[in-house]
Protein backbone atom coordinates (compact mmCIF):
# COMPACT_ATOMS: atom_id res chain seq x y z
CA UNK A 1 0.00 0.00 0.00
CA UNK A 2 1.40 3.36 -1.04
CA UNK A 3 1.57 5.96 1.71
CA UNK A 4 0.58 9.60 1.40
CA UNK A 5 2.82 11.80 -0.74
CA UNK A 6 5.03 14.12 1.29
CA UNK A 7 5.25 17.77 0.30
CA UNK A 8 6.56 19.27 3.56
CA UNK A 9 9.06 18.24 6.24
CA UNK A 10 9.83 19.73 9.64
CA UNK A 11 13.17 18.77 11.21
CA UNK A 12 13.18 18.91 15.01
CA UNK A 13 15.80 18.91 17.75
CA UNK A 14 15.81 20.43 21.23
CA UNK A 15 16.82 24.07 20.72
CA UNK A 16 16.77 24.47 16.93
CA UNK A 17 20.33 25.79 16.73
CA UNK A 18 22.41 22.67 15.95
CA UNK A 19 20.96 19.49 14.51
CA UNK A 20 17.66 20.59 12.99
CA UNK A 21 19.00 23.65 11.14
CA UNK A 22 21.84 21.52 9.78
CA UNK A 23 19.30 18.92 8.69
CA UNK A 24 17.20 21.59 7.00
CA UNK A 25 20.20 23.10 5.20
CA UNK A 26 21.61 19.77 4.06
CA UNK A 27 18.17 18.60 2.92
CA UNK A 28 17.61 21.84 0.98
CA UNK A 29 20.70 21.20 -1.11
CA UNK A 30 20.11 17.45 -1.52
CA UNK A 31 16.49 17.89 -2.57
CA UNK A 32 17.34 20.72 -4.95
CA UNK A 33 20.11 18.61 -6.53
CA UNK A 34 17.64 15.71 -6.87
CA UNK A 35 15.10 17.97 -8.57
CA UNK A 36 12.59 17.72 -5.73
CA UNK A 37 10.65 20.67 -4.37
CA UNK A 38 9.32 20.40 -0.83
CA UNK A 39 8.57 22.89 1.92
CA UNK A 40 11.25 22.50 4.60
CA UNK A 41 11.57 24.02 8.04
CA UNK A 42 13.14 23.28 11.39
CA UNK A 43 12.13 23.89 14.99
CA UNK A 44 13.01 22.97 18.54
CA UNK A 45 10.96 21.30 21.23
CA UNK A 46 12.16 23.90 23.75
CA UNK A 47 12.22 27.69 23.61
CA UNK A 48 15.82 28.19 24.77
CA UNK A 49 17.03 30.05 21.67
CA UNK A 50 13.92 31.43 19.95
CA UNK A 51 14.93 34.08 17.42
CA UNK A 52 18.64 33.22 17.54
CA UNK A 53 20.64 32.15 14.50
CA UNK A 54 22.05 28.62 14.43
CA UNK A 55 25.08 27.96 16.63
CA UNK A 56 28.23 29.43 15.10
CA UNK A 57 29.77 25.96 14.84
CA UNK A 58 26.75 24.72 12.88
CA UNK A 59 26.95 27.76 10.59
CA UNK A 60 30.68 27.17 10.06
CA UNK A 61 30.14 23.53 9.09
CA UNK A 62 27.24 24.52 6.84
CA UNK A 63 29.48 27.02 5.04
CA UNK A 64 32.19 24.37 4.66
CA UNK A 65 29.77 21.98 2.94
CA UNK A 66 28.04 24.75 0.97
CA UNK A 67 24.59 24.51 2.49
CA UNK A 68 24.34 27.87 4.20
CA UNK A 69 21.93 28.19 7.10
CA UNK A 70 22.63 31.84 7.88
CA UNK A 71 19.03 32.78 7.09
CA UNK A 72 17.53 30.46 9.71
CA UNK A 73 16.30 31.55 13.14
CA UNK A 74 15.40 29.27 16.01
CA UNK A 75 11.77 28.73 16.80
CA UNK A 76 9.79 26.37 18.97
CA UNK A 77 7.48 23.71 17.57
CA UNK A 78 3.93 25.11 17.51
CA UNK A 79 0.64 23.21 17.62
CA UNK A 80 -0.08 24.30 14.03
CA UNK A 81 3.09 22.51 12.83
CA UNK A 82 1.47 19.13 13.42
CA UNK A 83 -1.16 19.93 10.82
CA UNK A 84 1.04 21.97 8.51
CA UNK A 85 3.76 19.38 7.86
CA UNK A 86 3.26 15.97 6.25
CA UNK A 87 6.36 14.62 7.98
CA UNK A 88 8.05 15.68 11.22
CA UNK A 89 11.46 14.11 11.78
CA UNK A 90 13.06 14.24 15.23
CA UNK A 91 16.80 14.07 15.81
CA UNK A 92 16.48 11.74 18.82
CA UNK A 93 14.06 9.68 20.88
CA UNK A 94 13.64 12.31 23.61
CA UNK A 95 12.45 14.91 21.11
CA UNK A 96 10.28 12.36 19.33
CA UNK A 97 8.63 11.54 22.67
CA UNK A 98 8.04 15.27 23.25
CA UNK A 99 6.41 15.53 19.82
CA UNK A 100 4.10 12.58 20.53
CA UNK A 101 3.18 14.08 23.89
CA UNK A 102 2.37 17.53 22.47
CA UNK A 103 0.73 16.46 19.23
CA UNK A 104 -2.92 17.55 19.01
CA UNK A 105 -5.24 14.56 18.74
CA UNK A 106 -6.83 15.77 15.51
CA UNK A 107 -3.67 16.04 13.38
CA UNK A 108 -2.46 13.37 11.04
CA UNK A 109 1.12 14.27 10.10
CA UNK A 110 3.68 11.49 10.33
CA UNK A 111 6.22 11.56 13.21
CA UNK A 112 9.45 9.57 13.21
CA UNK A 113 13.15 9.54 14.00
CA UNK A 114 15.10 11.27 11.24
CA UNK A 115 17.84 8.72 10.58
CA UNK A 116 15.71 5.54 10.68
CA UNK A 117 13.07 7.18 8.44
CA UNK A 118 15.91 7.78 5.96
CA UNK A 119 17.00 4.15 6.13
CA UNK A 120 19.54 4.10 8.98
CA UNK A 121 19.39 1.37 11.61
CA UNK A 122 16.27 1.37 13.77
CA UNK A 123 16.63 3.60 16.81
CA UNK A 124 19.64 5.47 15.41
CA UNK A 125 19.77 9.01 16.75
CA UNK A 126 21.54 12.18 15.69
CA UNK A 127 23.74 13.01 18.71
CA UNK A 128 23.52 16.50 20.19
CA UNK A 129 26.83 18.28 19.43
CA UNK A 130 26.04 21.37 21.53
CA UNK A 131 28.41 20.59 24.40
CA UNK A 132 31.09 19.23 22.08
CA UNK A 133 33.52 20.74 19.66
CA UNK A 134 33.66 21.39 15.95
CA UNK A 135 34.39 17.71 15.33
CA UNK A 136 31.05 16.79 16.89
CA UNK A 137 29.29 19.18 14.54
CA UNK A 138 31.18 17.67 11.58
CA UNK A 139 30.06 14.20 12.70
CA UNK A 140 26.42 15.33 12.82
CA UNK A 141 26.68 16.94 9.37
CA UNK A 142 28.26 13.76 8.01
CA UNK A 143 25.44 11.62 9.45
CA UNK A 144 22.81 13.93 8.00
CA UNK A 145 24.52 14.07 4.62
CA UNK A 146 24.72 10.25 4.54
CA UNK A 147 20.97 10.06 5.26
CA UNK A 148 19.95 12.19 2.27
CA UNK A 149 19.95 9.43 -0.40
CA UNK A 150 17.55 7.45 1.79
CA UNK A 151 15.37 10.51 2.34
CA UNK A 152 15.22 11.16 -1.39
CA UNK A 153 14.45 7.52 -2.18
CA UNK A 154 11.57 7.41 0.32
CA UNK A 155 10.17 10.68 -0.95
CA UNK A 156 10.26 9.40 -4.53
CA UNK A 157 8.55 6.18 -3.44
CA UNK A 158 5.72 8.30 -2.03
CA UNK A 159 5.34 10.47 -5.13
Amino acid sequence: MKRKEISSILFVCMGNICRSPLAEGIARVALRDAGLTLALDSAGTHDYHVGAPPDERARRIAREIDCGIEDLRARQVAARDFGSFDLILAADRANLAWLHQHRPATTGGELDLLLPWCGAAAGTEVPDPYYGGLGDFRQVASMLHAAMPGLIARLRDRA
